[in-house]
């Protein structure tokens, strides 16, 4: 992630920046514009992989890439947001409102290799303050992926072990078959 300088801005000052949607995509987190790093094709595909896996796996949750989710002072982008249906507020039309403004289900992050682990992980643990069930981190150069669950030590899968996901969402995977996605032009 790159910061900004260091002017420190509120909430509301960040949201109203005219560059906020432009890609890749700025978070706010105490107070300070960071923009994610631009993915790469690893990042890419494991994301595209994943969101179409949850998706077929579940009818309670959907998997949104890149959704703005604003809530308890802080503004982030996961790569993977998953939320109940439910949850997704809808306006007159019975459409979704534009402004996520919760916790996401389960936050997904895809590691780049410039980008901080720390900072990562602190924009998980502030998912699961407030009400985010599930947290992955997802490391393509060490072949893992580091789970947070609210008031368990986090876990590193590697290898054939299979990965928490949400209770409605019929979903076996393990970190060997997420990494497996990568190899291409395989039989």
């Amino acid at each position: 992630m790159t910061a900004s300088p260091t002017q420190i801005l509120t909430l509301k000052d960040f949201l109203n920046l005219p560059s906020l949607e432009e890609s890749p995509a700025w978070e706010y987190i105490n107070g300070t514009a960071l923009q994610k790093p631009t993915p790469k094709t690893r990042h890419s595909i494991l994301q595209k992989r994943l969101l179409a896996e949850i998706d077929r796996h579940s009818q309670t949750y959907t998997a949104l890439p890149e959704l703005r989710c604003t809530f308890a002072g802080r503004s982030i982008v996961p790569d993977i947001a998953v939320i109940a249906w439910d949850r997704i507020p809808v306006n007159d039309l019975g459409e979704p409102e534009d402004n996520f403004l919760k916790a996401p289900d389960w936050s997904i992050k895809i590691l780049s290799p410039d980008q901080k682990a720390n900072r990562v992980i602190d924009n998980l643990l502030h998912c699961l303050k407030h009400g985010c069930q599930l947290g992955w981190m997802i490391d393509p150069d060490d072949y893992s992926i580091l789970t947070f669950i609210p008031h368990k030590e986090p876990n590193i899968y590697r290898g054939s072990h299979p990965l928490p996901v949400l209770e409605n969402i019929k979903l076996e995977l393990t970190a060997e078959q997420v990494f497996a996605w990568l190899k291409i032009n395989q039989p």
